[in-house]
């Protein structure tokens, strides 16, 4: 062995320790810089799981599970495996795509986290850094299972099933994932494996299973994740669809709400988290059964509205990607959740600077937003330009992956829930992943020959 081939091996070798050690304190580098774990509004309802044992709307139980079992270490347990996910999944996209050189990690990993919301995503105590990291282990598991080994084939399936079953529009998201490539598959026989798709599909499988366990186990009912009416609810209310049917039906209907219909507060958050007629009327408790039915009954009423209301909320939702909401304002829930149940962390959590001096997202989105938005019209112009070549490669099922994911969050969150930038932020960094991905094929690559994997539609 010459002496240039050995120093390039140490070379390579130390991109390798480097990018290991140095990429996941990184992308945990918000909370080292905060103190403490993020935290965002909802984080003391997945918290509380473990403690209070009954179900609560949208609010997974195996992912308060996984919360409580980082407790003792306050938390750096579960943010150490967010980070080392999230690098691990990384690493095998730039591997089944034939570029996994160290120093390719290296750059990529680093200009995901300065540009986009994922070190904020790995950094905080919410379900949503597993949004976007299951669609990139589905889809190296459905496409790419033959490029990976045995026992990371185990470990995706696991880790997808376990992303599913923390948050019900992740499992969603992943359905319909499964479903388009079911559709696509009798046309794309040579790229989409029937064994592939059978094991992606198994996961969501495997991830209702786990949800339904975790409710068993901890409230002993075997029952979904409640408050699919309730958010429902709370979009048809800021689109003025409840209160039109309100105006239509009270006083012969008697419903709890009609003594409110001239008072309803305008959006989602002011009537389920605002002091609203909803704390007086029972909240999801007292109202969830009329919620429902006025859910229902308006669906039926009013179809050419409801889906005028859904396409303007899908849309809304593609451009709201914005880092932070949700984590930048004052967090009574949650802080009274910790000091409630986990008093030993009350001082440690209050002392960070979350909660001390707050966190400033304007200038973090003055990169993100604009770096969001580009990667999402790349996507767009590396799918219409297959298209229109009529020549797919694994970079276009990439681009179709991603875009449908993005599209399905869009319908999922933002028709029940209304349009919010924390449900774009989770999943549209794995855009800039792909517009990365097309970059270094083009310009590092651009004189290798496209691999057999081309071929016409």
């Amino acid at each position: 062995m010459n002496t240039q081939t050995l120093a390039a091996r140490r070379t390579g070798s130390t991109w390798v320790w480097a990018s290991t050690l140095a990429i996941p304190l990184l992308l945990v580098a918000p909370a080292i810089w905060n103190g403490y774990p993020l935290l965002q509004w909802d984080t003391g309802g997945y918290l509380a799981r473990w403690y209070e044992g009954y179900l609560v709307p949208s609010r997974s139980t195996v992912f308060g599970l996984y919360l409580h079992f980082g407790e003792d270490s306050g938390f750096w347990i579960n943010l150490g495996i967010q980070a080392l996910a999230t690098l691990w999944i990384v690493q095998l996209m730039l591997r089944v795509f034939g570029m996994a050189r160290p120093s390719r990690l290296a750059a990529v990993s680093g200009i995901l986290i300065v540009t986009t919301a994922l070190p904020w995503l790995a950094s905080m105590l919410l379900t949503d850094i597993f949004a976007g990291l299951s669609v990139l282990s589905l889809f190296i598991l459905v496409l790419h299972g033959d490029k990976i080994s045995a026992i990371e084939k185990i470990l995706l399936f696991a880790f997808t099933a376990f992303a599913g079953a923390t948050h019900s529009a992740t499992l969603a998201v992943l359905l319909g994932l499964c479903c388009v490539g079911w559709i696509a598959q009798p046309f794309l026989r040579a790229r989409i494996a029937v064994s592939g798709l059978v094991q992606g599909s198994l996961t969501i499988v495997t991830g209702a299973i786990m949800l339904l366990a975790a409710n068993f186990a901890l409230s002993g009912q075997l029952a979904w994740t409640p408050g699919g009416y309730g958010v429902a609810f709370g979009r048809m209310l800021q689109d003025g669809i409840v209160a039109q049917y309100l105006h239509d039906h009270c006083p012969e209907q008697r419903l709890k709400l009609c003594p409110y219909r001239n008072q309803l507060p305008p959006t989602a958050d002011d009537f389920l988290w605002g002091h609203s007629m909803f704390d007086k009327l029972g909240r999801f408790q007292g109202l969830n059964d009329e919620m429902g039915f006025i859910v229902l009954h308006s669906l039926a009423e009013h179809p050419v509205w409801q889906a005028e209301a859904a396409t303007i909320a899908t849309a809304q939702q593609l451009f709201h990607v914005a880092t932070g909401e949700g984590s930048d304002v004052w967090l009574p829930h949650t802080y009274g959740i910790i000091e409630r149940y986990i008093p030993k962390q009350a001082a440690r959590m209050h002392a960070a600077r979350q909660q001390h001096r707050g966190i400033d997202f304007t200038a973090v989105n003055w990169i993100h937003v604009p770096v969001a938005l580009a990667s999402l019209l790349l996507i767009i112009a590396i799918v219409t330009s297959a298209i229109r070549r009529r020549r797919l490669d694994d970079l276009t099922l990439l681009a179709a992956t991603v875009g449908f994911a993005l599209l399905g969050n869009a319908f999922i969150c933002g028709v029940i829930s209304g349009p919010h930038d924390r449900y774009g932020a989770r999943m549209v960094w794995i855009a800039t992943l792909t517009a990365l991905i097309a970059a270094f094929r083009h310009f590092a690559d651009g004189d290798a020959p496209l691999r057999d994997d081309s071929f016409s539609l």
